[in-house]
């Protein structure tokens, strides 16, 4: 069953933010996971707004995580920490 990856972001330090991008597409992929939303037009309509959402797609929620806790990803997460305010979710599909 399919799992997403959900990140709601605001950048705060756009330079390092760019860093942590860099890195992170390609960690993520070499898990198989599949970028649905990366930025782009959105309407926020409850909650708190962030500028940036993302969106993955992976096989299943175990290889969701597996790639958050890689070391390639926890790399490239360096340089996100202190650039940005992130909420981030795995969700199972249906």
């Amino acid at each position: 069953m399919p799992a997403y990856w959900i990140t709601n972001i605001e950048v705060t330090d756009p330079e390092s933010y760019g860093k942590y991008a860099k890195l992170a597409g390609p960690a993520i992929e070499s898990f198989g996971g599949k970028f649905l939303v990366r930025g782009g037009r959105h309407k926020q309509l409850e909650g708190r707004d962030r500028a940036r959402n993302v969106l993955v797609q992976f096989p299943d929620i175990e290889t969701a995580e597996a790639c958050y806790n890689s070391p390639a990803y926890q790399e490239a997460l360096s340089y996100a920490k202190d650039a940005s305010v992130r909420d981030l979710v795995l969700v199972e599909g249906v």
